[in-house]
């Protein structure tokens, strides 16, 4: 084990939803890699990844560093034993909305950590809701024992502290993606026609009905008709979000979109190349967090529509709100949204740039605070 010979090498496990090719997690491992490296550097401790993965071959390729299976008990025991820590994080792993098996999963690799006397981290997660109240002793037990706790915001702070977790052991930090650079030598120049604005468009499959689907195409049409832009769909997560797209695409067809153009675009599994593509946008209607989240990274007016606590949380730290929810979205107010940030992006940045400003600073401090622990 490097850290043997050399006591500045530090080999840390990163435990989170890697691997399942979704454009917002893989982009939260990026910035979590990138800044565990570069403060790492800064403060001379060499910190070498092991990356616990759904598909470990790709993560390996995509980002160069060394990946295991996340579901293998043998591997986990054996990268565990072999490892200085772990972190776990970022994302929003420890909830219940997709499952109760989510958690015991996520602290069940912190608890083997801890057992086997390693120091573990929580990496700026997203936590709740959890409606399982059973589900409280395995997450109190395991951040309790954690060396460094990081939520991404204050309501995930508070129901930790409701559960027991001391309040002055968790410090909010911005989710990690507000620090992602663009991929080196990028042009953020919008492509195409010169005066035909593009708006990015990143949805998700969220109500049984659809109905949430055909109340975006409605409000997409209504821009659309008033005005002629390009309506570009991001798909953050590949294949379901492309096909989403499809359908909202074809619900715009049948509603009738005037001058304005309809596309999909396919960057790839690279999330520096999503961040690029949203870099490319005049205005972004997001109902994807990490959509949001690229967004701010590269300063360009949003629209959010909420469908999870997150969502609104999120906006809220940039002193937005949410145009609507997957139940109400007015078409006519989402429109004139759209319009007013159309016409002054500017007035919006001068408005909302002290806020993203802070939370691209304080992305770091996660790393800092883990780097100078390992040290």
């Amino acid at each position: 084990m490097g850290s043997r010979q050399n006591q500045s090498v530090r080999r840390i496990i990163v435990s989170g939803y890697y691997g399942f090719h979704n454009s917002g997690d893989e982009a939260v491992l990026k910035s979590i890699l990138i800044a565990l490296r570069e403060v790492g550097e800064a403060q001379g401790v060499t910190i070498e990844p092991v990356v616990l993965s759904g598909d470990p071959a790709w993560t390996t390729k995509m980002y160069g560093c060394e990946a295991v299976p996340r579901m293998s008990p043998s591997v986990l025991l054996r990268e565990i034993r072999r490892c200085d820590g772990l972190i776990s994080g970022g994302g929003s792993l420890l909830q219940d909305a997709t499952g109760w098996k989510t958690i015991p999963y996520y602290t069940g690799v912190l608890k083997l950590a801890q057992f086997l006397g390693k120091p573990t981290f929580i990496y700026s997660q997203g936590v709740g809701p959890v409606t399982r109240r059973w589900l409280f002793s395995p997450i109190r037990s395991v951040m309790k024992r954690s060396r460094y706790v990081s939520v991404r915001d204050d309501e995930s702070s508070a129901l930790l502290a409701s559960i027991g977790v001391p309040r002055d052991r968790i410090e909010v930090v911005p989710d990690p993606v507000m620090g992602l650079p663009l991929p080196d030598k990028a042009s953020a120049a919008a492509e195409g026609e010169p005066g035909l604005p593009i708006v990015g468009v990143s949805l998700r499959h969220w109500r049984k009905d659809g109905a949430d689907l055909t109340r975006a195409a409605a409000a997409l049409a209504e821009l659309a008709k008033r005005r002629a832009v390009r309506l570009r769909f991001l798909p953050f997560h590949t294949p379901d979000d492309a096909e989403t797209s499809s359908i909202v695409m074809e619900r715009l067809a049948a509603l009738g979109t005037g001058e304005s153009r309809v596309e999909l675009v396919s960057p790839g599994d690279d999330p520096q190349q999503m961040l690029l593509e949203v870099s490319r946008c005049n205005m972004l209607f997001g109902m994807r967090l990490h959509a949001l989240i690229y967004s701010a990274n590269q300063r360009v007016p949003m629209i959010g529509l909420s469908y999870d606590p997150k969502i609104d949380q999120f906006l809220k730290r940039l002193g937005l709100a949410a145009v609507g929810t997957t139940d109400q979205l007015d078409p006519k107010t989402f429109a004139d949204c759209a319009e007013a940030l159309l016409d002054d992006p500017d007035g919006w940045r001068v408005k909302h740039g002290e806020a993203i400003d802070r939370l691209k600073r304080e992305s770091q401090r996660p790393a800092q605070q883990i780097a100078a622990l390992l040290r």
